[in-house]
């Protein structure tokens, strides 16, 4: 990636952060859903129904379904549908209670276990689904907020694609939101390298400052389980 690129999203990314930062609560209805997102979780954007649509369309009866870095807890909701059990995970503890707030809100609490986890620290079993929205950006994260912006070195999501297969079933499969507005060639490697086919199940291209930046869902499965 080079330098001029870099530091188009680097300054992207202090702008988002700083008006994200600013907002009130936000009170979106999604998919049919009412979901509340406090100041201190990461907010719905106009891009975010790319993975609730794929999640909506994915989910099947009787799944098991990981929420990794679950936020407001929107993707768990919606897989919660169709899914015997959801479990929903995030480092901020502002994002867990927004997570139980709204699986309750849309009486699904009963669904839906939410848990403080880094990554697989504190996740257990296998899962027919896991729902994936990294960070993406590689900086330092400043804040907890922050944190589900950045992930510095992308370190959160090399360690995600280390131990996914371990937490996947045997016809287990992924969805994983990504953007060019991060280092998705990084991302694409990751998968490639622990042995991830992926087929783009959504897409969208926004221009912003005058670059275009994709959007894009990925459903990914093993090539091959070795147990």
């Amino acid at each position: 990636m080079s330098a001029e690129r870099v530091e188009r999203i680097r300054r992207w990314h202090e702008r988002a952060y700083h008006g994200d930062f600013a907002r009130g609560e936000q009170r979106v209805t999604y998919f049919g859903r009412s979901i509340v997102v406090p100041p201190e979780v990461m907010p719905l954007t106009p891009v975010s129904e790319l993975l609730g649509g794929a999640v909506l369309d994915e989910v099947r009866v009787g799944d098991r379904v990981l929420d990794m870095g679950t936020g407001s807890g929107v993707n768990a909701v919606l897989a919660a549908a169709e899914a015997e059990s959801v479990l929903a995970v995030d480092i901020n503890p502002k994002a867990l209670e927004a997570a139980r707030d709204n699986a309750r809100r849309n009486d699904v609490a009963d669904r839906i276990e939410v848990r403080h986890s880094d990554v697989f620290s504190d996740v257990d079993g296998r899962f027919d689904l896991i729902v994936f929205d990294p960070p993406f950006r590689w900086f330092r994260p400043r804040t907890v907020f922050e944190s589900a912006m950045t992930d510095e070195n992308y370190g959160a999501m090399t360690r995600f694609f280390l131990g996914a297969r371990d937490h996947l079933t045997d016809n287990g499969r992924m969805l994983i939101f990504f953007g060019t507005s991060g280092d998705l060639d990084y991302l694409t490697s990751l998968a490639d390298e622990t042995g991830f086919d992926r087929t783009v199940v959504a897409r969208r291209s926004q221009v912003k400052d005058g670059w275009q930046v994709d959007y894009l869902t990925f459903r990914m499965t093993p090539r091959c389980l070795s147990r």
